[in-house]
């Protein structure tokens, strides 16, 4: 299960809460921790066949291509338990199914998505609305946030309340691109702008730091090549703006270049795991304060007597409400497990798209996972979250600084030809973990069609959209976009063979 699900599977009594809720809560979070550090401390705990999940968070819009706010009356006519409700009134999000490496689970992942968007299309029509998965809606209006567009759940009330509570006033947004965009806002909506495609990793436990690391070192080239959220209300930003503002609509720090300042609680992380899970799990609990001090009925202690896994019930509620871009995971299910969240890869364009970008990042880390320890010392984790933020920022058009594989030392080179060198250790991460050598060709292949035509979702939306925009205004230009975007995404025709 994932851990948004223990926040977004219940619903809570109040919205409110007391000092003494705090001081409970953080009590119960150290008898988590504790709990977790026994588990760990097994040998025999978490070990199993790898496996891979997701998350695929989208959109509902109408027939104009505006967003749909039904999200509520689809989810009750859908009658599907994977299906769950988001915060803004016009998006869902499917919990797919785990798939064990042995399951061809990449290719078991596309059919699903086919399938499950597919029947959720039908339902959707009967309330006027389709189905799209994206980044960034690029129809979206300014108007379509603020207080009237949260789901009316008290769990969604409650932790918009803390966040604009801990902020004390306005929400600042400051993008720069081509466009630049700088606005305000009163609450916490504009997150509900950003759809990712959410990659669950299961992992032993005696590799997670350096497969943790590995993933980190990676996701900036996964991101660049499938950035697909170039724009919001018209404004050309960054390729993938799901990254500036998905920290910027949530931050309830006020930034003093001057001062030290706590960590924002979207970030790429504080530093290279160097032990282990549990010191990512602890990082989280001692950096973070709680946003929602809600305590199960009952302790690790007791659910260790009563025969039962703990359930870190606490720990996980803590976790949803801090949103790392890759993120660890604990899970109570089958004895316990370990899992990779990888979060930074958004929504669509496609489900052959998405699952290539899932394919690639898994490869990536797997393949170089073996050498991992003798890179991170000439890359200093500053320079890996520069990585990040460039990729986001400028897709295939970045420089990032990238250790060298046949020497020590690092160098600045531009990311596709750090990507074309590093497709072959992505293949090799595949062979390594029992991937078909069909299934890889299939989504690597994807891949080095993006890279060959220099044409991911981001670079495509954004030459599309300056063509609409020689013949007709801005406004009309962005509904012209989706509803191309709209049928390639329906024909599940990969992004690198759409014609610009």
């Amino acid at each position: 299960m994932p851990a948004e699900q223990v926040l977004m599977g219940i619903e809570i009594e109040k919205i409110n809460f007391a000092p003494q809720d705090y001081r409970d809560f953080r009590a119960r979070l150290e008898e988590n921790l504790t709990a977790l550090e026994h588990l760990l401390a097994d040998s025999g705990f978490g070990r199993g066949p790898a496996s891979l999940g997701s998350e695929l968070e989208i959109y509902l819009v109408d027939a104009d291509g505006h967003a749909l706010y039904a999200n509520q009356e689809i989810l009750e006519d859908a009658r599907d338990p994977q299906l769950t409700l988001e915060l803004n009134r016009y998006n869902l999000e499917y919990n797919l199914s785990p798939y064990a490496i042995a399951e061809s689970p990449f290719a078991a992942t596309e059919r699903e998505i086919m399938t499950k968007l597919g029947y959720l299309r039908g339902v959707a029509a009967g309330h006027g609305g389709r189905i799209v998965p994206i980044g960034i809606l690029p129809t979206l209006r300014q108007s379509d946030f603020g207080s009237h567009c949260i789901t009316d759940r008290r769990r969604y009330h409650a932790l918009v309340s803390q966040l604009i509570e801990r902020r004390g006033g306005k929400f600042g947004i400051d993008i720069n691109g081509a466009d630049p965009l700088k606005l305000e806002m009163m609450d916490i909506t504009l997150e509900g702008a950003n759809t990712s495609f959410q990659v669950h990793y299961r992992v032993d436990p005696a590799h997670y730091a350096d497969t943790f690391n590995a993933v980190q070192l990676m996701t900036p080239l996964a991101v660049a090549i499938g950035t697909n959220s170039p724009t919001l209300f018209g404004h050309r930003l960054w390729h993938e703006t799901r990254v500036p503002l998905f920290k910027q609509s949530i931050d309830t720090r006020h930034v003093d270049r001057y001062s030290w300042n706590e960590p924002a609680r979207v970030n790429f992380g504080q530093g290279w795991a160097r032990r282990g899970a549990g010191e990512l799990f602890r990082e989280v609990v001692r950096i973070y304060p709680p946003l929602l001090p809600i305590c199960s009925e009952r302790s690790p202690a007791e659910e260790n007597g009563a025969g039962m896994t703990p359930s870190l019930a606490e720990l996980r509620l803590h976790q949803s409400t801090v949103w790392l871009w890759n993120r660890p995971i604990y899970d109570d299910v089958g004895g316990g497990q370990l899992r990779i969240e990888m979060r930074a890869l958004p929504a669509g364009p496609t489900a052959v798209d998405m699952v290539a970008n899932a394919a690639f990042l898994v490869g990536l880390a797997e393949g170089i996972r073996p050498r991992i320890n003798e890179l991170l010392p000439a890359l200093p984790f500053s320079m890996a979250e520069w990585n990040f933020y460039r990729a986001a920022q400028n897709g295939l058009d970045a420089k990032l600084v990238w250790p060298t594989l046949d020497q020590s030392g690092y160098r600045e080179g531009p990311i596709c030809a750090i990507i074309e060198e590093m497709l072959p250790v992505a293949l090799q991460g595949l062979d390594a973990i029992g991937i078909r050598p069909e299934e890889s060709a299939r989504y690597l292949g994807v891949i080095e069609r993006r890279l060959e035509r220099r044409q991911t979702g981001a670079i495509w939306q954004l030459k599309r959209l300056a063509k609409l925009k020689q013949t007709m205004p801005t406004d009309e230009a962005l509904h012209q976009l989706l509803e191309v975007l709209f049928d390639h995404s329906v024909a599940n025709l990969p992004v690198a063979d759409w014609q610009p």
